[in-house]
């Protein structure tokens, strides 16, 4: 089961019964303040609302789509492709002064994420939205990279889509798993956020910078050069205070073994609060652990 998280983040091991359910590989946790995940399956044209219920993570409606016209995979602007990979709503759009193609409502996602700059890919402007009045189904393939949904079911997702909240993860087919492979991912996953969390609580910047790939780099900054930044900007200040809470985990649709973690970051020094959302993603070396190779606030 997700378990959702609201405290100062701690390691919990989840002893759970296997056995196998239908349950998206993608969500393996949850905080309160979301209560619905989006998944794109584009195989099959059909957009899949999943929701949080009393046993955890269930499925709700599901509603026909169209893609981009050359398909998914999205790598460059004008490509008409829809992009793979996790996003998020990022603005809930009143579209009474856009063409009438955008239907009632539209909902831009935060396509490129850092994870997509980072592969060098272009664009931008992918929305959900929904269809011209009156103008019948479309086909599968019929977009310039947007997610479209009939305008009577955009409405009934309307209320349930949260700016900066909602996660849409965008997938070529839903791949499942049992809940204990989803409880030893989840697990497998904290307990490295754990480590992170503790070592800049402490100011243990040797297990700080270990836990990032080499091939790391930041706004430009090769990986030593960021990790020189850090140490000038808060490797002398004494941290009174810092949690981590709000807590999401979710797996690539697109590479297996890459995660994203976001979450709630609150640092406390000289009485100053700062609290920021951050991302992190790790990413599963070839002995195995986990080390962070891309970061954003956001």
């Amino acid at each position: 089961m997700i378990r959702r998280h609201s405290l100062l983040i701690t390691f919990l091991p989840c002893l759970l019964a296997a056995q196998e359910i239908d349950l998206p590989i993608y969500v393996l946790e949850l905080p309160a303040s979301v209560e619905t995940v989006l998944i794109a399956e584009t195989g099959t044209a059909t957009l899949h609302r999943f929701r949080y219920g009393q046993d955890g993570l269930e499925k709700g409606d599901r509603k026909r789509m169209s893609v981009g016209q050359n398909g998914v995979g999205k790598q460059r602007a004008g490509d008409q492709r829809t992009p793979l990979g996790i996003y998020f709503v990022a603005e809930h759009l009143d579209t009474n002064k856009l063409h009438e193609k955008y239907g009632p409502i539209a909902f831009p996602l935060d396509y490129p994420n850092v994870w997509d700059r980072a592969n060098n890919r272009t664009g931008d402007g992918i929305w959900i939205h929904g269809v011209t009045p009156n103008s019948g189904p479309r086909p599968v393939l019929d977009t310039d990279g947007c997610i479209v949904v009939p305008n009577e079911h955009l409405l009934i997702l309307e209320v349930h889509l949260t700016p900066l909240q909602t996660p849409v993860i965008v997938t070529r087919s839903i791949q499942r798993a049992s809940r204990e492979e989803i409880a030893l991912s989840r697990a497998e996953l904290m307990s490295a956020l754990k480590v992170w969390s503790d070592s800049y609580r402490v100011g243990d910047w040797h297990q700080y910078l270990s836990l990032y790939a080499q091939e790391f780099e930041y706004r430009g900054m090769s990986r030593e050069e960021w990790f020189a930044y850090r140490i000038r900007s808060v490797g002398g200040q004494t941290i009174e205070g810092f949690s981590v809470d709000n807590i999401m985990l979710l797996a690539d649709p697109e590479e297996p073994g890459l995660y994203l973690s976001r979450f709630r970051q609150t640092i406390t020094e000289h009485e100053r609060t700062m609290v920021t959302t951050k991302r992190l993603y790790w990413r599963r070396t070839g002995r195995g652990n986990l080390l962070i190779v891309a970061e954003d606030n956001g």
